[in-house]
């Protein structure tokens, strides 16, 4: 069992940057692919971004590319998210989910895809 708390989110203005992390406890997460999804009031759970357990593949949304770097400290059991050039539009919770124990070293984009799942932090991009 893995457990997951997401922190670094809050209110920014637009064009501004956040660092989210995502810690976990109970389960060595080098062992665990892990994403970033995020829901929007009124809307579905998105797909943000997704790493492998071992670092070596990600993956992006397209609306994000660019703007949007996921990474992992495995020594330190966490999965971050540097999101940069924040638009209104990306006011929303974001969560991290986690998929394992894996050999495999693949990154996932569907949320049924994931185990694990954070409470989320709260994102609010002000114009």
């Amino acid at each position: 069992q893995v457990q997951l708390v997401e922190s670094g989110g809050g209110p920014v203005q637009a064009g501004g940057s956040l660092r989210l992390s995502c810690a976990a406890s109970g389960r060595a997460l080098s062992m665990y692919a892990t994403g970033w999804f995020r829901q929007a009031p009124g809307k579905e759970r998105a797909f943000v971004a997704a790493i492998s357990r071992n670092g070596g593949s990600t993956t992006y949304a397209d609306s994000v590319k660019g703007r949007f770097t996921i990474s992992r400290d495995n020594a330190r059991n966490t999965v971050t998210l540097q999101i940069d050039s924040l638009t209104p539009e990306e006011t929303a919770v974001y969560y991290c989910a986690s998929r394992g124990p894996l050999i495999s070293t693949s990154a996932y984009q569907r949320d049924s895809e994931y185990d694990y799942w954070g409470q989320g932090t709260q994102v609010t991009v002000s114009s």
